[in-house]
């Protein structure tokens, strides 16, 4: 959808993480398009003070008239990370979406400014083999379909080493980690790709991890704290009120050091192919563990299972960028609903690689709510009553031998 450059005063927004590629594009937009850039990160955690001052004074650097920082951590939690803890979503099993799913939020709080700035042009670093350039365009088109979008990186197939090159030439700014790991951090966790993960064989190096580095060359002593969930929202860590954002930074911090949540994802990405990225997230892991111990306290077996069936595909949504799709809505709904009982605290054990939940508590127990102790004496029923039921239950299989003729 690019044009031909030509100047222009109306200013172009670079959604910018302050990466090699969002650093690259600030100078490579003002030179080719001259026009000024206004970068833009939109703030969905593990931005502090230190670190947004960085990526202000990075941005100055690299030529940007302007930079916007916007705090959206409650907004993510609220219309995204919210409904992913009370589906138990991973993809794969393993990854917790730590990194992509707020790409939907991203581009529809950089849609909003572009408007209320009356500005047309907005720019991101997304390449062509990767997952963002789908997520932020779909919601780019679906929500300001005027909008025009700029991916010169995905578009002119620009590679690492060709930004570098050019940001060294020019004696500007280069991020940390250069152009050898792709560094993604959010509020759900970090994802770090590179050399490694281009296959499907080896492990990042020690050094390239970003929480976890050193926590099994110098492991730490176990720790153990006690989460509070409200309708399955989190609202207490170690009986203190705290907001959702608040539990999962305090959280990132105490887990981050022991590995927890540290893992490798190989799984399919939206256009198809097959992709590796290494992943922390150790708040996404604590509290999507302890979530689900607490569910199987409160709901009951078939409630479960139907939540499960539609946590699938509503991860996979989130993850190809299709977050504002309908059938979303109807499914965050349902999990909604399902979480009028997930209401109580779990003790949960950090140790180097592992949470181990302890114990769960809930006045909606429905453990408590028997009169019948496992393995040990009936409650609500008899000794005849469970001969019966036995006898009941085998039925379908007596039948299907009798009806073979053959006894299989």
């Amino acid at each position: 959808m690019t044009r031909n450059a030509s100047a222009g005063t109306e200013p172009i927004l670079l959604a910018f993480s302050g990466g090699l590629d969002t650093s690259f594009l600030v100078p490579w937009l003002t030179e080719t398009y001259a026009r000024p850039v206004i970068t833009v990160t939109v703030d969905t955690g593990g931005i502090d003070a230190e670190a947004a001052r960085r990526l202000a004074d990075r941005a100055q650097a690299l030529g940007a008239i302007d930079h916007r920082l916007i705090d959206a951590r409650a907004d993510y939690f609220d219309q995204v990370l919210k409904y992913l803890i009370m589906g138990n979503v991973r993809r794969g099993q393993l990854y917790p979406l730590c990194v992509g799913a707020e790409r939907v939020l991203q581009a529809q709080t950089i849609a909003q400014l572009a408007v209320s700035m009356n500005t047309r042009m907005v720019a991101h670093g997304c390449t062509a083999a990767g997952n963002d350039q789908v997520r932020f365009e779909v919601a780019l088109r679906t929500l300001a379909p005027d909008l025009e979008i700029i991916a010169p990186v995905r578009d002119r197939a620009f590679k690492r080493p060709e930004q570098l090159k050019y940001l060294e030439e020019r004696r500007l700014p280069i991020p940390p980690f250069g152009a050898a790991y792709s560094v993604n951090r959010g509020l759900w966790g970090v994802t770090i790709g590179g050399k490694e993960t281009l296959t499907s064989t080896g492990a990042i190096p020690e050094s390239a991890w970003v929480l976890s580095k050193d926590a099994f060359t110098a492991p730490r002593a176990s720790a153990r704290h006690v989460i509070g969930f409200e309708r399955g929202v989190p609202i207490s860590l170690d009986h203190e009120r705290l907001t959702p954002v608040a539990v999962i930074e305090r959280l990132e911090t105490l887990a981050g050091p022991y590995g927890i949540g540290r893992g490798i994802h190989l799984g399919d990405t939206v256009i198809g192919t097959k992709g590796r990225v290494a992943f922390e997230a150790p708040a996404a892991e604590v509290l999507l563990t302890a979530h689900r111990e607490l569910e199987k306290l409160v709901l009951t077996a078939k409630q479960a299972r139907i939540k499960e069936m539609l946590a699938q595909p509503y991860g996979d949504m989130v993850h190809e960028g299709q977050h504002l799709d309908p059938a979303c809505r109807d499914i965050e709904a349902l999990l909604a609903s399902s979480q009028t009982r997930v209401t109580g605290e779990v003790t949960v054990l950090l140790r180097p690689g592992a949470a181990f939940v302890e114990g769960v508590a809930s006045g909606f127990s429905l453990m408590a709510a028997s009169k019948g102790v496992y393995g040990e004496a009936a409650g609500e029923w008899t000794p005849a009553d469970a001969l019966g039921y036995s006898k009941i239950l085998a039925l379908p299989g007596i039948f299907y031998k009798r009806a073979g003729g053959d006894g299989r």
